[in-house]
């Protein structure tokens, strides 16, 4: 990987880390909307998860890619991600998941046509070498033994570490799947606003994507299993984070609990670095263990922002986490409801309101239940599909107010429906799941990959 020296300025004091993510502020005109979505790989024939070398492969598929112009990025001999000139990227998960990061776009419509692109490309390429790709929150079938591992070193790392702190990490590497999106925010009080309401909302969204009911070729309790493995991966850096709706919080009250995540490791020439467990605190006082004396970098400041997963997380942008993969429609649905609710004035304030009575208590209960119960998980007496009901005609109001049309001149509202029919019919797309498996597969689970994969 090639070395940006403007990344290699030293960090000598917290000021410089609050700034980092002050450069994130825009203009409302600079707002863009970053979709970033993962997929499961599978043997066509077997249903197994594909490894990196062979074919069908995970290899085999970046190189396949390659025919489209992306550009090959490499960890030593390994193909690992790719790129190409509209600042998208794909990349791997620990255990094959297959991501595509898409480039920063001004329109859902735009973020949709990257999406459809993608995985029409993915497709071909699937179906060529006897492989499909399929959007659901957790592995359906296979084990942890079953499922290879990638060969990034970072993943080498947490791979040691995590079963140190939960009995989930594990899980979470290699067996789940997502869809998150990127936001901008305006200035340091936008920010506040914007992450207080995802926060807030976040198990809504989690409930409404809900689709990970399954676990090793049956049930397994859940709705959003996905969900659950976060509960028990790692607290230092999981979870719900109270000092969010507390006064005061800002850019130094989210560096100063990132100085508290310990570290994974630090890139160096090519190498990371085993320093998990340690404090990033005690780096830049130049008292890190095996390495005293230095310093960090801008660029290790920036790895070890992408170290800590709670539900919605903050670098020079927003990042809502809190979503299963699904299927082709929901992930273009994502970034409709959170720009919704996020991106318009008016609608903001209006899911201001919608949870202004919600104790903090209240929302982790909600993320607590909603991995199991979903839409019927109850917060401050409602139940959660009633409160989507209204959290959807706010986001639909922003998307209408945000008046960006395509070339039809149809507007972005629509790519709510998937939504809007989850609502309506009362019934995620892990209890439809359930109820093929329980009706018409007759606990045939080989089903799943025949009329659900892209």
């Amino acid at each position: 990987m090639a070395v940006d020296n403007k990344k290699m300025v030293p960090l000598e004091s917290k000021d410089q880390l609050i700034t980092t993510l002050s450069k994130g502020c825009k203009p409302i005109e600079d707002w863009r909307i970053g979709t970033e979505h993962e997929k499961f790989i599978f043997d066509a024939k077997t249903h197994k998860r594909l490894p990196y070398e062979g074919t069908p492969g995970i290899r085999a598929l970046l190189e396949g890619l390659q025919r489209y112009d992306w550009k090959p990025v490499y960890e030593g001999d390994h193909v690992i991600a790719l790129t190409d000139d509209t600042g998208a990227s794909v990349s791997l998960e620990p255990g094959g998941q297959f991501e595509l990061s898409g480039a920063p776009l001004q329109t859902i419509h735009q973020t949709c046509s990257e999406t459809n692109r993608h995985l029409t490309q993915v497709k071909e390429i699937c179906g060529e070498m006897g492989a499909v790709a399929l959007g659901l929150g957790f592995d359906p079938q296979w084990k942890r033994e079953d499922v290879s591992w990638m060969p990034k070193g970072r993943y080498k790392i947490m791979r040691e570490y995590m079963p140190k702190k939960g009995t989930m990490g594990l899980d979470m590497m290699i067996r789940t799947s997502t869809v998150q999106v990127n936001l901008d925010f305006a200035d340091e009080a936008d920010m506040v606003r914007k992450m207080r309401v995802s926060f807030a909302l976040q198990p809504l969204a989690t409930a409404l994507f809900a689709n990970s009911p399954f676990k090793e070729g049956k049930p397994n309790g859940y709705l959003s299993y996905r969900s659950h493995t976060w509960t028990d991966t790692d607290n230092d850096r999981c979870g719900m984070l109270d000092f969010i709706f507390e006064d005061g919080f800002g850019f130094e009250r989210w560096v100063d609990y990132m100085l508290d995540v310990p570290m994974y490791f630090i890139y160096r020439d090519g190498i990371y670095n085993d320093v998990s467990g340690l404090s990033f605190k005690d780096y830049m006082a130049g008292n890190l263990t095996g390495w005293e004396g230095k310093i960090p970098t801008q660029q290790d400041w920036d790895d070890h922002l992408t170290t800590a997963f709670p539900e919605v997380r903050l670098k020079q942008f927003i990042e809502m986490r809190g979503a299963d993969g699904g299927p082709w429609r929901n992930i273009c649905a994502l970034p409709a409801f959170w720009v919704g609710l996020l991106y318009d004035g008016e609608a903001l304030n209006e899911a201001e309101a919608l949870i202004k009575e919600w104790s903090v208590a209240d929302i982790a209960k909600m993320r607590d239940d909603v991995p199991m119960h979903a839409l019927n998980t109850t917060v401050n007496g409602r139940k959660l599909r009633d409160v989507a009901r209204d959290v959807l005609k706010i986001a639909k109001k922003g998307l209408r107010n945000r008046n960006e049309a395509n070339w039809s001149g149809e507007s972005e509202e629509h790519f709510l429906s998937a939504l809007e029919e989850v609502v309506e019919y009362g019934k995620t797309h892990a209890e439809r799941l359930l109820d093929q498996y329980n009706g018409d597969w007759n606990g045939d689970l080989s089903k799943l990959y025949e009329e659900h994969a892209y």
